[in-house]
């Protein structure tokens, strides 16, 4: 599987270049072309009010982007939960649930005092913004105003936050927040599966922010956009089991065991180097992967064949780990943090909503 997601995002960013992955590149635009229109008819209809979209008494702010994983969502989405829990607010997350056994089912992963699900049955991202945020209220359920008035019935939430939400349409929201890859915001230009694009690009036009994340602080060339925000994720440090969190100086001298079950498992470890982290190894699993007692065996053995000193992953993959089977395989966690160049347009749309 990670052989296949590792040659597909090869292919598509275009680093494949045979005649065979030519021709893999042209079946798969065959099947782009009509996926794309039928994502923008869907959103014509929507706009049209020939398919209705639902409503819930709180207001409603969607982060959400056009590219398959990686651009920083829950970052961005902590950040936003922060920012009105701080002033008061009730804050409740409707989020799929994507990769965990109850998936598509709708349940309560947090209830605002605390954790009342695991990641194998809720998924990997709920669990680590309900362990991120003491105090907010995490719902999952793919139908989100099923979620939403789930929510709305037990607690009571002044604001809901939409979780990946841009192309949930079924929904209305008060505010639509778009990320944007600062390196490459349109992808390669294609839909999938020729390309990582949900939907078309001019879908960004449904936005009323754009957050540019990555960003040099600067609006790639040819973009018409609502107003903008950059942001950029740094490794701020990692934690270990007393949840201290150190600088990556103190590994000076160590040479470690990158591995990561994320989007972009590459962008991290490249990350970790650019941080001082010496790597004697990385291994990569594929995205929301769980993490058993063969995973956690395959991890202990590869950590003495390549003489590791230590072990360390992302706070996404440090939910799932921490259960029973790896309990007794110790790892650092690397500490994502997201910082931005101007957060002025994003507090104001937000201190109109408060």
């Amino acid at each position: 599987m990670v052989k296949l997601e590792a040659y597909f995002r090869d292919l598509v960013e275009g680093r494949r270049r045979s005649l065979y992955d030519r021709a893999v590149f042209t079946l798969l635009l065959l099947f782009s072309l009509p996926y794309a229109s039928v994502m923008v008819i869907r959103a014509c209809l929507y706009r049209m009010g020939i398919i209705s979209a639902k409503s819930l008494p709180r207001p409603v702010v969607s982060v959400g982007n056009l590219v398959v994983g990686g651009t920083g969502k829950t970052p961005v989405t902590a950040w936003v939960a922060d920012y009105l829990m701080k002033r008061g607010k009730r804050v409740a997350v409707l989020t799929r649930g994507y990769g965990g056994r109850l998936e598509g089912e709708v349940a309560v992963v947090a209830d605002g005092l605390r954790r009342l699900l695991e990641p194998e049955d809720a998924g990997d991202e709920p669990c680590l913004l309900a362990d991120l945020l003491p105090g907010l209220i995490v719902v999952m359920g793919s139908d989100r105003h099923r979620a939403g008035s789930l929510a709305m019935e037990r607690f009571k939430p002044d604001f809901f936050i939409l979780d990946d939400g841009f192309q949930h349409l079924r929904l209305k929201r008060d505010l639509d927040i778009l990320l944007l890859d600062g390196k490459k915001p349109r992808g390669n230009g294609f839909t999938f599966p020729a390309g990582l694009l949900r939907e078309p690009f001019s879908a960004a036009s449904r936005a009323n922010l754009a957050i540019f994340t990555r960003s040099d602080g600067t609006v790639p060339p040819g973009l018409t956009l609502p107003p903008v925000c950059h942001a950029r994720h740094h490794l701020a440090g990692f934690t270990s089991s007393d949840g201290t969190v150190r600088p990556f100086a103190e590994l000076k001298g160590r040479r470690g065991l990158a591995f990561a079950g994320i989007a972009d498992p590459a962008g991290f470890f490249d990350s970790l180097e650019a941080e001082g982290v010496e790597l004697a190894a990385t291994l990569a699993f594929p995205d929301h992967s769980s993490y058993g007692e063969e995973e956690c065996a395959a991890l202990a053995r590869l950590k003495v064949s390549c003489r590791a000193d230590f072990l360390i992953t992302t706070a996404k993959d440090a939910v799932k780990l921490a259960s029973a089977s790896a309990g007794k395989l110790p790892f650092y966690v690397a500490r994502l943090e997201i910082a931005f160049y101007d957060s002025a347009p994003l507090e104001e749309a937000l201190d109109k909503l408060l």
